[in-house]
This record gives structure tokens, C-alpha cells and sequence, in this order.
């Protein structure tokens, strides 16, 4: 169970550094760029502690998808980018796959 929660440390890192890349107008401002290294080396560093005990692909499915789905939420409420409809149904089949591995999946790690 740890190694999900350093999953879960990872992908929020990532998400901050995320949001802040792109503050950072093309490593233009100052604070968020530095926010964008440090969150990336701390997601990095924790999906590392992950990898010990997760299968890579399962890891990084979780990792993808969730960042995926949340960075879309990001992009939307703050920085008010529309999705699609196309681009919603892509992000749904990505949770569903997700969810197929991770409910299904005996490779997971559970």
C-alpha cells in the first residue's frame, strides 16, 4: 500500500510541475520554472520508490492516466482550455483502461 501512496506523491508532483510549465511561459518567469524542476524531480524520485514494488507498465498506465485526467481538469478551470468531444471521450477511454488494469489485471501489483 506505501507504494501507492508514493505513486500518489509522484503523479501530484508531476501535476504541479505540469501546471506550472506551462505558467511558466516557456521558462520565462522565474518561480514557476523552479517549481516545474522541483516538482519534477520529486515525482521522479517517488516513482522511482514506486518501480521497486509496481511493474513499470502498471505504474506508468496509473501515472499516465491519472495525470492525464487531471491535468485536463487543470487545463479547463485555470487556464480555461475547452476539451472536445473527441477529446472527452479519448480521456474517458483512458480512465476506462485504467480501471480494466487495475481491477482486472493480475499483473498489477496487488
Amino acid at each position: 500500500m506505501k507504494n501507492y501512496l508514493f505513486l500518489l506523491v509522484a503523479i501530484l508532483a508531476e501535476i504541479i510541475a505540469t501546471s506550472a510549465l506551462k505558467a511558466s511561459d516557456g521558462f520565462t518567469r522565474a518561480v514557476p520554472s523552479v517549481i516545474t524542476v522541483i516538482g519534477y524531480g520529486v515525482a521522479f524520485y517517488f516513482l522511482s520508490l514506486t518501480l521497486r514494488t509496481i511493474p513499470v507498465g502498471i505504474a506508468y498506465a496509473l501515472w499516465s492516466g491519472i495525470g492525464i485526467v487531471l491535468i485536463a481538469l487543470i487545463g479547463h478551470f485555470v487556464f480555461h482550455q475547452r476539451l472536445d468531444l473527441p477529446a472527452l471521450l479519448g480521456i474517458l477511454m483512458i480512465v476506462g483502461g485504467v480501471l480494466v488494469i487495475n481491477l482486472f489485471s493480475r499483473t498489477s501489483g496487488h
